[in-house]
């Protein structure tokens, strides 16, 4: 009655790989890289190993041919130890699935070899200072002279600007609006690419942002990801798995959270007794494992719609990232409150992960967006 809600054995067993690495190179790290910002570049290299860098490209290409429920098994199986280094893997698999799915042959040989082991790591780059939400008035413009594309534009919050190889970068070139947008690849090294100062950050500190700056930047037509015109059709494509993905780091950062809370309530005496046995502790504790594991069941939901390419696979991604990222960062502020004033301190991982995960409802979408995603799906029916 319930085998059609269990993971398969490859499943556990990818979980498990995930959970090993975690607790092996990233979970006793996690906190250095956070306090003296850190970006852990061979750490996750070393992720890449295991095929975790390119988790959904096709064997063909170089990656390892996964779903999306299987990718979502491992961003939430990172994250428990550090959800800003899960995201940066994640951001980077969702560029490397962009050239795999929709790069030339001669893209993919191009640069799927140096994607899939980590020897260049990629970033998507669609917010501008002018266009978040509003992501199809995006300004960075490309104009066509010969063989090659003229860029001139800033995209804003940029994950792994300056320290990345390659840019997946939506351009406008034609006109107004979403039809208006193509993708180009844009390499680091290119004349006229420069990067804005890192971003001060409430969290992620594990990982840079910073704004990429494109002046007059010359990027071969060959180095166009599909069709021209069809660069805001990709870039939502590729926003459905990286929701997932997200949602997944909240997941793992609230598990990791509530697992820190059960054992410091054991642990921690008051009035006589230890703060586990009181009642109301009890049922704190309890309604935060219900809600995550009703989150966490909707995303597994999600993720196997996206892998099967349903048709309402972008309204369950924008549900599964909407609920998993406003579960997973009440769950954290919960598990903070009954640490009482140790959470608030660094000494324990709560602070941390308080930090990381209040960026999820923001990025990959904002929550609102998530919420008139779903609305509209909702009404055209």
């Amino acid at each position: 009655m319930t085998g059609q809600f269990q993971l398969t054995e490859d499943q556990l067993a990818i979980q498990e790989l995930a959970r090993r690495f975690t607790a092996d190179n990233i979970t006793p790290r996690a906190a250095e890289w956070d306090e003296k910002h850190i970006f852990p570049r061979e750490v996750i290299r070393s992720a890449a190993e295991l095929g975790f860098a390119a988790i959904y490209v096709s064997e063909e290409n170089g990656g390892i041919g996964l779903g999306r429920l299987e990718s979502a098994l491992i961003m939430e199986a990172m994250a428990y130890g550090c959800p800003a280094t899960s995201a940066f893997i994640s951001i980077h698999n969702m560029a490397s699935w962009m050239v795999d799915r929709f790069g030339s042959a001669e893209l993919q040989a191009k640069y799927l070899p140096r994607l899939t082991g980590m020897e260049w790591m990629a970033s998507y780059c669609l917010t501008e200072p002018g266009s978040g939400s509003d992501a199809a008035a995006l300004k960075t413009r490309a104009v066509r002279d010969g063989d090659d594309w003229v860029v001139s534009g800033t995209k804003q919050f940029i994950s792994g600007a300056g320290e990345n190889e390659l840019y997946l970068t939506m351009v406008r070139t034609g006109d107004e609006g979403a039809g208006g947008i193509s993708c180009l690849a844009i390499e680091k090294g290119m004349p006229g690419v420069s990067f804005g100062a890192p971003e001060r950050k409430l969290g992620w500190h594990a990982q840079p942002t910073a704004s990429l700056i494109l002046d007059q930047v010359r990027v071969p037509a060959e180095n166009m990801v599909g069709a021209e015109g069809e660069g805001f059709r990709i870039a939502m494509a590729g926003l459905d798995g990286g929701r997932l993905n997200i949602g997944a780091c909240s997941l793992g950062g609230a598990q990791r959270c509530l697992d820190e809370a059960i054992g410091y309530t054991k642990e921690r005496r008051q009035f006589g007794r230890a703060i586990a046995d009181f009642q109301n502790t009890q049922f704190t504790l309890a309604d935060m494992a219900t809600e995550l594991e009703a989150a966490r069941a909707l995303l597994y939901l999600a993720a196997a719609k996206v892998s099967d390419d349903a048709p309402d696979k972008t309204r369950f991604a924008a549900m599964a990232k909407r609920l998993a990222t406003d579960i997973g960062s009440a769950v954290v502020d919960r598990a903070l409150q009954l640490h009482g004033g140790y959470g608030y301190l660094q000494d324990y991982p709560v602070e941390r992960f308080w930090r990381d995960l209040r960026v999820h409802s923001i990025l990959e979408g904002t929550n609102q967006i998530m919420r008139l995603i779903i609305g509209r799906d909702l009404l055209k029916e």
